[in-house]
């Protein structure tokens, strides 16, 4: 690249000085408009000389650029959006993971209190672990089926060996129980239930306003809901451990039973007909929350025998999950 670039100058340069030697003999006999022509022709040759001497250095620089790629130092701050903090993230939210056939299995007779389980179809299917995870699945914790490659990316390659399970911060109770318990010294108790609330903060939040208002305690569906993860009881301030939860596999079927026993189902939506203010009923109650931008489903809306606004004087078309929640546990508890 040198040489080849050293020639092409030499050749230039010797017809720029061929050109400036004609230029000194035509300048005698020419006037001054083709000697002010001339000047500006040599000028911008020139130029061009300079330009492409601009440019082939730019090449040779952006080539060996190319070549060898400056490296970073490695006192650079990692970004918070790179792999490896992201990688730590989910490494640091692994303290209430267990994985492996074994570990799993005895996580599993010891009764403790879990929140997700993932496994594969083989173990799922196997005799040391189908009628436990059966019996499990009916209680209300949420077990997936998942391919083994699936569940290597959950883990981040660990030795899972086909099982994996999250464990919850607080134990469940059967809706049966939590039905009786809820009865009990209290004439006309209040229930909470969250219909695709997937926010662990907002679930957080939902719990420790329904501690402070006296709720009976809450439900929660199997499915399109956060679980009773370590966000929510940080969330919760506590107040986990002073409120029942029961887990449902289908919401609807739960509100169903609550009927049966004297319950009204009433839920909170921004189109509802009647003010809470308004709402004067004397009876157990089981309050329905649903997600900020969905609302309640519309199968579960029609289990409801009232569907209640929160009047808003602002701007503001709608509220937090969780604030909602508040307002209306603080109206409902105050007649």
């Amino acid at each position: 690249m040198k040489n080849s670039s050293k020639k092409i100058f030499s050749g230039k340069n010797n017809k720029d000085s061929q050109k400036n030697s004609d230029y000194g003999y035509y300048l005698k006999n020419t006037n001054r408009s083709e000697k002010n022509e001339r000047f500006l022709n040599k000028s911008a040759k020139n130029k061009n000389v300079e330009n492409l001497n601009k440019n082939e250095k730019y090449h040779k620089f952006s080539s060996s650029k190319r070549r060898k790629p400056i490296s970073k130092p490695n006192t650079e701050f990692p970004n918070n959006n790179s792999e490896s903090h992201q990688v730590f993230n989910n490494k640091r939210n692994f303290d209430d993971w267990i994985w492996g056939k074994h570990s799993v299995y005895e996580t599993l007779i010891s009764e403790r209190a879990i929140n997700r389980i993932w496994c594969t179809s083989e173990i799922f299917s196997s005799d040391k672990f189908y009628i436990l995870l059966k019996d499990i699945k009916s209680r209300g914790v949420l077990i997936e089926e998942v391919s083994w490659n699936r569940l290597s990316q959950l883990t981040y390659g660990a030795s899972h060996q086909g099982v994996a399970l999250q464990l919850a911060c607080s134990k469940t109770i059967p809706l049966e129980q939590l039905i009786n318990f809820s009865k009990h010294n209290c004439a006309n108790p209040i229930i909470l239930a969250l219909d695709g609330i997937t926010d662990p903060h907002n679930v957080g939040a939902i719990i420790r306003s329904a501690e402070a208002f006296d709720c009976k305690g809450i439900i929660i569906p199997q499915r399109r809901s956060a679980g009773l993860t370590g966000t929510v009881a940080k969330v919760a301030a506590g107040a986990l451990e002073h409120l029942n939860v029961s887990r449902v596999v289908n919401l609807n079927r739960a509100l169903d039973e609550l009927k049966k026993n004297g319950f009204l189902v009433v839920g909170l939506s921004g189109d509802g007909q009647l003010s809470i203010s308004n709402f004067l009923e004397k009876a157990p109650l089981v309050v329905i929350v649903g997600s900020e931008d969905k609302g309640i489903s519309l199968i579960t809306q029609k289990k409801c025998d009232y569907l209640l606004s929160i009047p808003l004087k602002g701007k503001t078309s709608s509220l937090n999950a969780s604030v909602a929640a508040a307002i209306s546990l603080f109206q409902l508890t105050s007649k």
